[in-house]
């Protein structure tokens, strides 16, 4: 399924809430693009690397690979449950993203659900399918 495809299942739930600005900025500005989504399953997104994302020893900062999580672990949750807002992510790096890596996917899913809060968790791999970046993340609704 194509990337608007998606993006429109995806935010669907939500498209009709005023003030919401879908996507947000920041995804726009991380280029990420929707890569498939598994109602109440995943949702998988493709993040490009930038040259601006680089730290001194050209990996990619961690806080840009958390900054992929929440981009995709926010509309996964959107899809699954009321609106919400990121409490807490705990992000667990494995390898560097590579200045050659042409981009990363991350790939969220539900671990748990409950009456006031939902926790995901989410894999972050690089070009060649390694994974390089695992998080859990805690979201409460509002």
């Amino acid at each position: 399924m194509p990337h608007n495809a998606i993006m429109l299942q995806v935010f669907g739930k939500m498209l009709d809430k005023e003030g919401l600005e879908l996507p947000p900025k920041v995804f726009i500005e991380m280029k990420g693009e929707f890569i498939e989504f598994i109602e109440n399953k995943s949702l998988t997104i493709r993040f490009h690397n930038q040259e601006k994302y680089m730290n001194p020893f050209h990996f990619m900062q961690g806080g840009m690979i958390t900054a992929a999580i929440d981009n995709t672990v926010s509309p996964f949750g959107y899809s699954l449950a009321k609106p919400h807002l990121t409490k807490e992510i705990i992000t667990q790096y494995k390898r560097p993203i590579r200045k050659s890596d042409k981009y990363i996917t991350v790939k969220a899913s539900l671990h748990e659900m409950q009456e006031d809060t939902m926790i995901l968790k989410a894999g972050v791999r690089n070009e060649e399918n390694k994974l390089a970046a695992k998080a859990w993340v805690k979201c409460a609704f509002i």
